[in-house]
């Protein structure tokens, strides 16, 4: 077993968790956009808090195990993967949505969310399709 599979298997385990989770975080936000009671506001800010902290740590280590890998391959292989290139922009883009999900929790923590429920809907498919378009260029390798 070499060093390089085990960063390649800790990378996929760690973005499977991250993924668990930025898939049912907005989920919990388009449930907690249409709540009128104060109960259920206050269960969802403490379910919201705890699983964008739980699954954030998944998402630097999936980030460590990545670069752990490219580190591995080599600057000359990074050089010529075009498809990682590809791949990088949009992982950059996930930690961009992953870092406004924080804002979001703030804004439902402090009474202060003017978004709607179709918003969040909207916002809950957009990993979604990121993540069909990472797994294609990974595997695929198009360019």
């Amino acid at each position: 077993m070499t060093t390089l599979l085990i960063y390649k298997a800790l990378h996929l385990f760690f973005m499977v968790a991250w993924f668990a989770g930025i898939f049912y975080l907005p989920r919990l936000f388009v449930y907690h956009a249409q709540t009128q009671s104060p109960d259920c506001d206050q269960q969802f800010k403490i379910m919201e808090r705890r699983l964008l902290y739980f699954v954030t740590p998944f998402a630097l280590l999936t980030l460590v195990f990545g670069g752990l890998l490219i580190y591995s391959y080599g600057l000359a292989w990074f050089k010529f993967s075009h498809w990682l290139h590809a791949k990088l922009l949009l992982v950059f883009l996930l930690y961009l949505y992953h870092g406004y999900c924080f804002k979001l929790l703030a804004d439902f923590k402090n009474n202060n969310n003017q978004r709607s429920a179709r918003f969040y809907r909207i916002f809950n498919e957009l990993p979604v399709l990121v993540l069909l378009a990472v797994v294609l260029l990974a595997v695929l390798k198009p360019f």
